[in-house]
């Protein structure tokens, strides 16, 4: 073991993988169902598009920092030299916690997809989570690279089915099939309830819909790793950002087309078939649908949770690098893998098995947590962003002078993004309590509560101060 640099073998399409494998799961093929069930044709859509734009201005600002200072778990990093460094603390570690929540998440969720097999029904919740948290750790001490390029295939297959997904859902709204039911007309029909949805139900959407961005933020984590940064992080945000977008526009369309909103099974998060992906196969008589999607469903989620393993560990690892964090973290294998920072991050994984299967709400308790804290997190890097180029126009230069990349928003998208992300977060907070009170609301306090506690107690404990703008380093980053 040593303490070493990591090794700089993602490429571009390693990045832009990696990031779309992160975001393109649990969300688009789960929960997309309760989007248009809650919100209607047309208020799916234009949620999706509207936290899309939103997601354009936050990937602009994260480009300028990635491109600028590319270390590698970068979102504390950011805070620390851009806000204050009991900020950078607190969201570093907030980061890592979040990556804890949404692998362990995701590794629940394989365990219940694998039970619609009989065959899987004899083995528990808590073991099938075990035998694919070692897979995944495995997979993850291997080099880089092999990590890359494995999530780069995983990812594609992911990507593969949801465009047959598409191109099969457009034949059948056009009348390739004789379904009679699936159309325009049928998205129409769905966009009636939009209006009966109410104010807490379209709220809830843009959590929902906030939450199946996430992951796209990725790409500034793998900026440690990349030869070039400067190069390869512009084109990998503008990639993954149209991907996405696209994805899931044209997915809520063809759902909302063959799918009436009212269909209980869009609701139904207990049975695997909840899947809109599956109950569109189904309504057109596919009887192998639900076995077909629910393989497609297991690769899908495993690659999200192998995003959220390595990202959990690289975090770790960016924390001890920074001083944030106990030495032992920054440690690397022969493989140049951040091994004390990945076991660590496994074993607190662990602990989310145990509270899951303790608690007959964990799982939902878990998910829960995740939205709110990864839009807080943006926040805080465009928070980051907008005071990097304050502190630039502050000393006396123009941003392209001292920036590799320069979003073409600036900061007037950044401080969009920043009202967006606050409002979204009152409205939902709004909503948990309008419909199951101070208790349920409370879900998604406990994780930004830790995050205050741990910056009053960096403060107090070092009393380092807030950075002044005409202090800011500004300086081009260069490798140690």
């Amino acid at each position: 073991m040593a303490d070493s640099k990591m090794e700089r073998k993602l490429q571009a399409r390693h990045i832009s993988m990696i990031a779309i494998g992160g975001c393109i799961g649990t969300g688009l093929f789960m929960a997309s169902g309760a989007v248009v069930s809650k919100a209607g044709s047309y208020g799916a859509v234009l949620t999706y598009a509207l936290i899309g734009v939103i997601i354009y201005f936050l990937m602009a600002s994260i480009g300028e920092l990635a491109t600028f200072y590319p270390v590698s778990g970068s979102f504390g990093a950011y805070a620390t030299r851009f806000i204050d460094p009991g900020v950078g603390f607190g969201v570093g570690w907030l980061f890592w916690i979040l990556w804890i929540l949404v692998a362990s998440v995701d590794i629940i969720t394989l365990s219940k997809i694998l039970h619609y097999w009989e065959f899987f029904r004899q083995f528990s919740t808590f073991s099938i989570c075990i035998v694919f948290l070692v897979l995944l750790y495995l997979l993850n001490l291997v080099s880089v690279k092999v990590f890359g390029e494995v999530e780069y295939w995983i990812t594609i297959i992911k990507v593969m089915t949801v465009v047959a997904f598409l191109l099969v859902g457009a034949a059948i709204i056009f009348g390739a099939t004789g379904n009679s039911e699936a159309g325009i007309h049928t998205f129409i029909q769905n966009g009636e309830k939009t209006s009966s949805a109410g104010a807490l139900g379209l709220f809830g959407v843009l959590s929902t819909a906030a939450f199946s961005f996430g992951g796209t933020e990725v790409v500034a984590v793998t900026a440690g790793e990349s030869p070039n940064p400067k190069e390869t992080m512009p084109k990998a945000v503008k990639q993954v950002f149209w991907r996405i977008l696209i994805f899931y526009i044209a997915t809520m369309i063809i759902i909302s087309s063959i799918v009436s909103a009212n269909d209980p099974r869009l609701l139904d998060t207990n049975n695997v078939t909840a899947s809109p992906f599956t109950i569109v196969f189904q309504n057109i008589g596919l009887e192998i649908a639900a076995v077909i999607m629910n393989a497609v469903i297991l690769t899908s989620v495993l690659s999200a949770a192998n995003s959220g393993m390595y990202v959990s560990s690289r975090q770790l690892f960016s924390l001890s690098s920074h001083d944030y964090g106990p030495k032992v973290f920054k440690k690397l294998n022969s493989n140049s893998i951040p091994v004390f920072a990945l076991t660590v991050s496994a074993l607190f994984m662990v602990l989310c098995f145990i509270f899951e299967k303790l608690n007959p709400s964990g799982y939902y308790m878990l998910l829960s947590m995740v939205g709110i804290i990864v839009m807080i997190i943006w926040m805080v890097s465009l928070v980051s962003q907008i005071r990097l180029r304050k502190a630039i126009a502050k000393q006396g230069k123009k941003a392209e002078e001292v920036l590799p990349y320069t979003s073409k928003t600036g900061v007037v998208g950044s401080y969009i993004a920043l009202l967006s992300f606050a409002t979204i977060i009152l409205l939902q907070l709004v909503s948990d309590y309008a419909t199951g009170g101070f208790v349920k609301m409370s879900y998604n306090l406990v994780c930004p509560a830790i995050g205050v506690l741990m910056y009053l107690t960096f403060k107090v404990v070092t009393k380092r101060k807030f950075v002044k703008l005409e202090e800011m380093d500004i300086h081009p980053y260069k490798e140690k």
